[in-house]
């Protein structure tokens, strides 16, 4: 683009505003959920013709998490940044067409039975 008031604009411009359009100027999650890179989300259910604020990449999120995926992976196949994909899952979680499941925190015990086993298996060595 050219032309007098649009030596700003450039080529670039086009991912940049594209993902500010999609979370409509969000950063976070309506929901004040925390997506981590390792949650898999799954499709839940089915949104209604003309649902508000569901658009065309929130059903590609819904068609891709038939088969539950972790939101790392939801981004790599959008090609989005992650920020962006973290605001379309919580409108999802909103309207409840998603379901999360958080990975499990590791417990003192697991962390020492695993740090044990791979001192055992170096003194096997």
């Amino acid at each position: 683009m050219s032309g007098p008031g649009n030596e700003w604009i450039d080529e670039e411009a086009g991912p940049i505003v594209r993902s500010y359009a999609l979370t409509r100027g969000r950063a976070r999650p309506a929901t004040g959920e925390g997506f981590d890179m390792i949650t898999i989300v799954s499709t839940a259910g089915r949104p209604r013709s003309g649902s508000p604020g569901i658009g065309p990449e929130h059903l590609d999120i819904l068609e891709m998490c038939l088969q539950p995926q972790p939101v790392a992976e939801i981004a790599a196949r959008m090609k989005l940044p992650l920020v962006v994909v973290r605001v379309l899952l919580g409108d999802l979680l909103h309207h409840r067409l998603i379901a999360v499941n958080r990975p499990q925190p590791e417990s003192a015990l697991s962390k020492e039975r695993l740090l044990r086993e791979v001192l055992h298996g170096l003194q096997a060595l």
